[in-house]
C-alpha cells in the first residue's frame, strides 16, 4: 500500500469518527488541537487504526501520534509485506 492509500484511509476513518468534512483534512491536522479529540476518541481512532491496516500500536506510540502525517508515516513503517 503506497503512502496515498494509507492518507485515504486515515483521512475516512478521522471523517467518520470526528464528524469532518473529508476535504477539510490535510496531514497536517492535530488530532487534539484541531479535531479536540479528547482520550476516548483517540483510543477509539487508534483501534479503529489497528482493525483498518491489521496493526498492533504501543500505548507509547499511540501517544506520539498528533497529526494525520505521522498517522501515515506510522503505518506505512510498521506495514507487513
Amino acid at each position: 500500500m503506497d503512502k496515498n492509500e494509507v492518507f485515504n484511509k486515515i483521512a475516512d476513518l478521522v471523517a467518520d469518527q470526528f464528524d469532518i468534512d473529508r476535504e477539510k483534512i490535510t496531514g497536517s491536522l492535530n488530532f487534539r488541537k484541531d479535531l479536540d479529540a479528547d482520550s476516548i476518541d483517540f483510543v477509539e481512532f487508534v483501534l479503529d487504526l489497528e482493525d483498518t491496516f491489521n496493526a498492533e500500536i504501543s500505548d507509547d506510540d499511540a501517544e506520539k501520534l498528533n497529526t494525520i502525517d505521522e498517522a501515515v508515516d506510522y503505518v506505512m513503517s510498521h506495514q507487513k509485506d
